[in-house]
């Protein structure tokens, strides 16, 4: 049994805890408000970011981070990834050394082009921490409920990862390893700028064919330019890749296409972030990538016209038509 404490308390938190406690664990869950703390104690569930998913009474939960973090062998970040800076330069001071922090944010940050676990081994580098990387198609309805998903756990060492693999491993849980843990952030950062493009299409009324169309496409922008971040190729087309893209693109617990389809629909960006009324991460990582494109030279139309909808004030219909009428390519480059 392992002394975990989950920073953050929204969806994925509650049900990350939920799955750890079934497995043996002994829990604490921190919330960075201290009323929403209080009402996680009084009514064991996040009404707003997983109603009727009920927190076991003996988790604990507290507002008060040096509590939350105090003699856990395991801390799981699970915050939105714009926090992740922040909330990494708070546990400074309060970590001890060498402690194994797992990752479960999906984003590149903006301007640094850097992951969330760089950002935690920089802010953190005096801690020495064991940092590591969970990610997956896994979306928090499901998992808090048991239904059967598999992730993807990586670090920087096989013994760390191996460790995490069984820390998180049941029957409703299947856990792989990959010591490709850039890979495996880029995918789960990726795959929600092409999962507002999917929305977008949704919220045009376009069909299956179109659906298909951008996760095979996606998944070619995504491999393309995680490659030449230095992810491994084969990385982006499993789980934390294609996995996590159809997921993400086709189903209604997605945040990111949520918010593509009210932008589809004609809503404008502040709108349909209100209406999600959850972080949409797709929003920064969609800035992010376009940096990294023009870095690295890599071409990524889709992911160029989701910048021009969300930032541009672009019609959509618009941005498809454009994606439809560009200069003729071959689909594979070493045919003929």
């Amino acid at each position: 049994m392992a002394k975990i404490s989950v920073i953050g308390s929204g969806g994925w938190g509650i049900a990350l805890t939920i799955l750890l406690h079934k497995n043996g664990h002994d829990l604490t869950i921190w919330s960075f408000d201290k009323k929403e703390a209080e009402e996680l104690k009084k009514t064991r569930q996040n009404k707003t970011k997983l109603p009727n998913i009920l927190l076991p009474e003996d988790v604990k939960v507290t507002d008060d981070l040096k509590e939350a973090v105090d003699d856990k062998d395991i801390l799981i970040l699970a915050v939105p990834s714009k926090a992740i800076r922040s909330v990494s330069k708070s546990l400074k001071n309060i970590i001890k050394d060498n402690q194994i922090i797992v990752n479960v944010a999906k984003g590149l940050e903006e301007d640094t082009l850097e992951t969330m676990t760089d950002i935690i081994e920089e802010k953190l580098k005096d801690k020495n921490p064991k940092v590591a990387v969970l990610s997956g198609p896994s979306h928090a309805e499901e998992v808090g409920r048991g239904i059967p998903t598999t992730c993807v756990v990586s670090a920087h060492n096989k013994e760390l990862t191996l460790y995490l693999q069984n820390v998180f491993m049941n029957p409703s849980f299947r856990v792989y390893t990959s010591p490709d843990m850039l890979g495996v952030e880029i995918g789960g950062a990726l795959k929600n700028v092409i999962a507002l493009a999917a929305g977008i299409a949704d919220g045009l009324n376009y069909g299956d064919n179109t659906k298909a169309a951008l996760i095979t496409r996606g998944i070619k922008e995504i491999s393309s330019l995680g490659v030449a971040m230095g992810g491994e190729q084969s990385t982006f087309y499993g789980l934390t890749g294609l996995g996590d893209l159809i997921v993400t693109c086709a189903s209604m617990h997605s945040r990111n296409r949520r918010a593509g389809i009210l932008l589809g629909q004609g809503k404008t960006l502040d709108e349909a972030i209100k209406e999600v009324n959850m972080v949409v991460e797709g929003i920064y990582s969609a800035k992010s990538a376009l940096m990294a494109a023009k870095k690295y030279n890599v071409e990524i139309p889709i992911i160029e016209q989701v910048n021009a909808v969300l930032f541009e004030n672009k019609n959509a219909a618009e941005a498809v038509n454009e994606l439809m009428i560009r200069d003729k390519k071959l689909e594979i480059q070493s045919w003929w």
